[in-house]
């Protein structure tokens, strides 16, 4: 059996260059936003279909916050690129991770049923607590 799908398929989307996310100072320490967008799109990089959903993102800020309008130009640029669910909602995490440095964040992609079948991926990420030297 031949198979249909490739390493390049895999890897689509995952290196592509995406507008760059904004960050302000955050004031206050130990809350969370959640940020629910319940449109998010994208497309099979296999067929070229468009695949839709609703991407969450909660995260604890650390010294930075998401710029929403920014954050909104980044996942517009979703909407043209070839990428799997997985990838996508780990190259979110990723990109968040990168411009913000929260204290954790948990991003979730609930996707739009396709033949039947439903898929939800979560990636998640928090800063490891610094040993001190006298645990170690």
């Amino acid at each position: 059996m031949k198979r249909q799908y490739t390493d390049e398929h895999a890897r689509a989307g995952v290196a592509a260059p995406l507008p760059d996310i904004e960050t302000w100072p955050n004031h206050y320490p130990g809350y969370e936003i959640e940020i629910v967008v319940p449109e998010f799109t994208s497309v099979c990089p296999k067929t070229g279909l468009p695949d839709f959903g609703c991407l969450t993102v909660r995260y604890t800020p650390n010294r930075r916050c998401l710029e929403l309008k920014s954050f909104k130009l980044y996942l517009l640029a979703y909407r043209n690129l070839g990428i799997f669910y997985e990838n996508a909602v780990n190259r979110i995490l990723r990109d968040v991770v990168k411009a913000a440095r929260p204290v954790k964040i948990t991003v979730t992609g609930e996707f739009t049923p396709r033949g039947g079948i439903s898929t939800t991926v979560t990636a998640s990420w928090s800063k490891q607590r610094v040993r001190r030297r006298s645990e170690d």
